[in-house]
This record gives structure tokens, C-alpha cells and sequence, in this order.
């Protein structure tokens, strides 16, 4: 391969010699792997850097082989919905980035005129919630409100990504607080899933907007799905590694490391998901990262009360995906060569990305990796890049170790100086 100015020039096959300056590096035993691209990261930052950052977490995300992050509009503030939100973002984050960075705007109820002057600046689309998001600076969209932007995204030919959960059914659940997780699973049930999708997918018909499900937890939306997609809706729907390697049956009372909302829900469920990824379902695998400080997690190592109704919830492990798909991908018979489709191009045809990055191509970025397939590591919280030491894989011993990440054909060094980019839509 020959890589010119950040693009890769030449691919040849092995042992063939490439026209141009020869520099060889010798990957030994790994797989050169396209850098990945995760389009669902909350970076937090302004406002709430001492949840994340964009230095810890584009850190996170080199040394875990992703080249290439999309940041949540929510949780910084203030949030991505206006152009001076924006702004700030763009400016609070310049010279902090190891990776290439993007930027999702918001859909919120009011702020509709907003839409086209973001699209205009170059978000990657649009995010709403159909339930409570947890700040109150995002609230989330009723109906009216949701028909709104949806009619305005289809009429500027932006995606609308969806947390869908349905608020009625979220009320109607009961709601038993304390340390037991199988009283927060049933909190958040199927049915807050299902109703949310149907509520959507009837207005996404309706508007003609293109739409995309974010973190599906439950494989009983999946019918739905495959529905709309044979009546012409325009829909996508992408899951995450926790809900693909971690079950409700093993996740200890009282370790709010794995509370998230949705939430992570049983083995057969998990099978589920897993058929539908193989069956291409799934446009992208991507990590949700939504960390936060130990004190709101209310972990009781931390002097918590290990809370699940009260602690917030995200799962942190932007640095982890890539080895915990791998590690379960491995087990039941899938390849490298999915691994790249569900967690690299995949998640950069969903944010037109196919032309610059998720695979290695002559012409697109020069993003990559070297990873060991092989290489077993036990996972340190402790050890790891984003800021606060928590995450459910702590203690887990996962296949797969990433060796080396390249950033536009230059080695990226999480302790020397940053030299990610910011990007826009295209």
C-alpha cells in the first residue's frame, strides 16, 4: 500500500512493489484492519468535561482502532441545537482530537428553524428522544413536535437518528427502586421499544423522512422493521457491543457500571440480535459511549448506593468495542471481514462517509489499524483513556488487542500531540 498526503495512493498484492518512496513496516502476525467509525459517542464536552472530554475520549477511541467519532448533540452544554451550540463545540474542541471528528445536531421541541442552519454548517443529522433524555437542557419531542422535524429533516434531506422509547409505556412500567437489576429490566420493557418504533416508523411514512433507530436493545422491533423497509420507508437501525456480549442474567445486583437505557436485556434476546447483525439488519455496531463520574453511577465501590433506578445511565467502553464484538463475534463463527462491515463501513455509509473512510480503498483516508486476533488482555478500568474508571467489562479477559492505529498514514501517539481533524458532512 502507498499513502500520499493522508490518502492511500496504491494498494498492491503481497510482495508486489508499488511506484513511489518506499517506506516498509512490518506488521508481523496482525490484520491491517480500516480504522473504524463509531457515529454514536457522547464526548460531553462543553459543560460536562468532568463526565468526559474530547482529549480522553478521541485517546479512548485511537487506542481502541476507531479513527473516527461522531459526537451526540446532548450532555454537553449547551447541547448541539442551534449554530452557536455548535460553534462552541467546534471551538472547545480544537487541538484536543487523536481521531477525526464529527458533530450530530439536535431535534428538539422549538427549534425547528434551527434545523437548516445546522444541516447548512455540516452536522451529520439530527437527534431526537421520544422519551426523557435525562438533561433538561435536551427534552425530549412529542408528536406534533416530532412531525415538525421529521417534515423539515425529509424537506432538507437530513437523517433523523431516534432514541425510542415510548414515555407512556415508560410510566405505565412498574418502577421498584433499589439494587436489583432485574427490577430496572423490568422498568424498561419491550414494549417502550416497540411502541416508540411503531410511533416512528408511522410518522417517518407519513413525512417521507429518512430515518435511523438508535441502539435497538430489543429483537422484538426487528419485525417492524423489516416491515417498514418492504412498504419503502427509508429506515436503518444499529446496535451496540454491550447489547451483543453482555446478558440481564449476568449482570450483578447492585453494579450500576451496566445500567443503560435501553437496557441490556436476556441471553435469548442477545441470540436475536446476533441473527438479525448476520442477517444484515444492522447498518453499524457502534458503542453509544455515555459515560459519566463514579458518584452518579452510584457505585457502591465508590460509596454508592448501587441504585439502579437513580443512577444514570450509559455504558462507557469506546475502547473496548472492537475486542468485545470480536471476542463473541470469534465464538460463534463470524469473520474479520464482518467485523469491519458492521463497525467500520458500515457506520460510514450511514453518515456518507463511504467515499473517505470505513475501508481500505485507494482514494479514502489512510485510516488504520493493527490488531492481534489473537492477543488476550484482561481490561483494567483503571488502565484505560476515557476519564472515569468505570465500565461493565472491568475484570473481563477479551480476545483481540489493537496494536497499532494510523490516522491518515501517521502513527497515532495517545501521549504525544494530537492531530485529529474536524469534519462535516459532505
Amino acid at each position: 500500500m502507498l499513502i500520499q498526503d493522508g490518502r492511500i495512493e496504491q494498494i498492491a498484492a503481497h510482495g508486489s512493489l508499488l511506484v513511489g518512496d518506499q517506506h516498509l513496516t512490518d506488521l508481523g502476525d496482525t490484520v491491517l484492519l480500516p480504522g473504524l467509525v463509531d457515529t454514536h459517542v457522547h464526548v460531553n464536552e462543553p459543560g460536562r468535561t468532568e463526565w468526559e472530554g474530547f482529549a480522553t475520549a478521541t485517546r479512548a477511541a485511537a487506542a481502541g482502532g476507531v479513527t473516527t467519532v461522531i459526537d451526540m448533540p446532548l450532555n454537553s452544554v449547551p447541547p448541539t441545537t442551534t449554530v452557536e451550540g455548535l460553534d462552541a463545540k467546534r471551538k472547545t474542541a480544537e487541538g484536543q482530537a487523536w481521531v477525526d471528528l464529527g458533530f450530530w445536531g439536535g431535534a428538539i421541541p422549538g427549534n425547528t428553524g434551527d434545523l437548516e442552519p445546522l444541516h447548512t454548517a455540516g452536522v451529520f443529522g439530527f437527534k431526537s428522544f421520544l422519551a426523557p433524555s435525562g438533561v433538561d437542557e435536551f427534552p425530549h419531542v412529542e408528536q406534533a413536535d416530532l412531525e415538525s422535524a421529521l417534515a423539515e429533516q425529509a424537506r432538507i434531506g437530513a437523517l433523523a437518528i431516534i432514541h425510542a422509547e415510548d414515555p407512556a409505556v415508560l410510566a405505565a412500567a412498574p418502577q421498584q427502586p433499589g439494587v436489583h437489576y432485574r427490577d430496572f429490566l423490568a422498568s424498561r420493557p419491550d414494549d417502550a421499544e416497540t411502541a416508540a418504533v411503531a410511533r416512528l416508523l408511522d410518522t417517518a411514512r407519513r413525512t417521507g423522512a429518512r430515518v435511523h433507530i438508535l441502539h435497538v436493545s430489543s429483537a422484538a422491533v426487528l419485525p417492524l422493521l423489516r416491515q417498514a423497509r418492504e412498504d419503502g420507508v427509508r429506515v436503518t437501525a444499529e446496535t451496540c457491543p454491550h447489547y451483543l456480549t453482555l446478558a440481564a442474567e449476568e449482570v450483578p445486583d447492585g453494579d450500576t457500571a451496566f445500567k443503560c437505557c435501553p437496557p441490556i436485556r436476556d441471553e435469548s434476546n442477545r441470540d436475536a440480535l446476533w441473527a438479525a447483525l448476520a442477517a444484515g439488519e444492522f447498518i453499524a455496531v457502534v458503542s453509544d459511549h455515555s459515560p459519566s463520574t463514579p458518584d452518579l453511577k452510584l457505585l457502591k465501590e465508590y460509596g454508592g448506593s448501587g441504585d439502579f433506578a437513580a443512577a444514570w445511565g450509559g455504558i462507557a467502553s469506546l475502547q473496548l468495542g472492537l475486542p468485545a464484538i470480536w471476542t463473541e463475534a470469534r465464538r460463534r463463527g463470524h469473520t474479520l471481514s464482518d467485523v469491519v462491515r458492521w463497525m467500520s463501513s458500515g457506520p460510514a455509509s450511514l453518515v456518507g462517509l463511504t467515499g473517505t473512510k470505513g475501508s481500505i480503498a485507494v482514494g479514502n483516508d489512510a485510516d488504520l489499524v493493527a490488531f492481534d486476533p489473537d492477543g488476550e488482555f484482561a481490561v483494567q478500568a483503571a488502565a484505560l483513556h476515557h476519564r472515569n474508571p468505570v465500565t461493565p467489562y472491568a475484570g473481563r479477559t477479551l480476545t483481540g488487542a489493537v496494536r497499532t492505529t494510523w490516522l491518515r498514514g501517521r502513527v497515532v501517539d495517545v501521549d504525544g500531540e494530537p492531530t485529529g481533524r474536524q469534519i462535516t458532512r459532505s
